[in-house]
Order: C-alpha cells, then structure tokens, then sequence
C-alpha cells in the first residue's frame, strides 16, 4: 500500500468529517442517549458513504458519478424529507434514566444508527462532486497511478472519517454523566429542531434549484 497516498486519504476523510452539521449533531445525541457504541456506529455511517463516494471518485466512475449527479433533485428530496422524519423523531423520544453507565445498545440499535447517518450522507450529491473536485484538484485521480493508488486513497478516507467520529463519541461520553434526565430531554427537543430546520432548508433549496446545494448532510463542504 502506498502509505502517502493512504495519509492524504486519511487528512481527506478527516477534514470532511468535521465540520458540524446533522450527523455530527445525530452522533453527539446518540452518544448522550444511547452511550460512545452507538454514537461512534452513528458516525460510521457518515464514513461508509464517504468511502463510497471516494471509491467513485478515485477509481474514475465517471457514468456512477455521472448518474449520481443527474439524480441530485430526488436524491435532495429524500435527504431534506428523511432529515424532517429524524427531526420529529428525535424530540419525541423519551430520554433514558441516566445510571452509572449507558446499557450495551442491541446490534439492532447499532444497525439502526449506522443505517440512519448513512442514508443522510449518501443521499448528498454534492459529496460525490466535493470528492471528485478535490481529488482532481490534489491530482488524486487514479486514472495516472492505477487501482491500488485508489485503494490506498478511499482506505484513507474511510479511516480519517471514522477517527474524526471516534473521537467525537469518545469526547461527548466523557460529559454524558453531567446531563440530569431532563438535560437529555432538552437535548432531544433542540437535536429535533436543528434537523428539522436543516431538513426544511433541504427542501427548500430542492425545490427553488433542482437539489444542487448541497445542505442535506453537513453544514459543508
């Protein structure tokens, strides 16, 4: 494995991942609620689908890509609708009685979490076009360097993204015990409302330019 190529991979995933918006919000009430296990599965979600739109971006798939982009408008209806579903969701959901440490969520409750933050991040267009974009600005297209360069490339992306959510589960479990019940209740009604705020802003870009903002699952890129 190339390892440089594997470190500009990890910087890649880890930069994208970070900046705040629903999934990060999604992770950090997840581990509030349910404990750093099903927080840091929320945040592998939002990894999975970075790694498979680097996988799009660094083997070259230009008609995936291509498809991806004709689809935006639906794939922004969807996001923005899912988001206002997750939104309503969240402030109706009774928080847990707080003990000396959260119960071991099922693999169920895992699933759960992982499928949510993946489906938000892979109905986002403009993930696709943020990695081709910057692949091709960092000359990181694979069509020079060939299949393994990739490889090293989208491992990177996966990898960089999942420290950035292991680190963010792992920080946020460390304040869960200052949290009463009622906390996490109010944590729950404003988590709600910022992802219904955010959804109906999906929606709303949606509508007025075809879904090409890409406001669906970060704050950016």
């Amino acid at each position: 494995m190339d390892f440089t190529l594997f470190a500009q991979g990890l910087l890649l995933g880890f930069s994208i991942a970070a900046p705040v918006g629903p999934i990060g919000i999604l992770c950090i009430r997840r581990t509030l609620s349910d404990g750093r296990a099903a927080g840091f599965a929320a945040g592998l979600g939002a990894a999975t689908a970075d790694a498979l739109y680097g996988c799009v971006a660094a083997f070259g798939l230009t008609i995936v890509s291509e498809l991806l982009v004709r689809g935006r408008a639906p794939m922004a209806w969807g996001g923005g609708a899912f988001l206002l579903w997750m939104g309503w969701r969240t402030i109706r959901s009774r928080p847990p009685e707080l003990g000396a440490a959260p119960a071991a969520p099922g693999a169920r409750s895992l699933l759960s979490a992982w499928a949510s933050t993946f489906l938000l991040t892979v109905t986002n267009p403009m993930t696709i076009l943020s990695f081709v974009a910057v692949f091709a600005g960092l000359g990181l297209g694979s069509s020079a360097r060939g299949p393994a360069a990739a490889v090293a490339l989208v491992a990177g992306v996966f990898a960089g993204s999942a420290a950035w959510w292991f680190a963010l589960s792992g920080s946020v479990s460390l304040l869960r015990a200052r949290f009463s019940t009622q906390g996490l209740a109010w944590v729950n009604r404003i988590s709600g409302a910022v992802l219904i705020v955010f959804g109906v802003v999906a929606l709303f870009v949606a509508a007025g330019t075809g879904g090409a903002a890409g406001v669906v699952t970060r704050a950016a890129p």
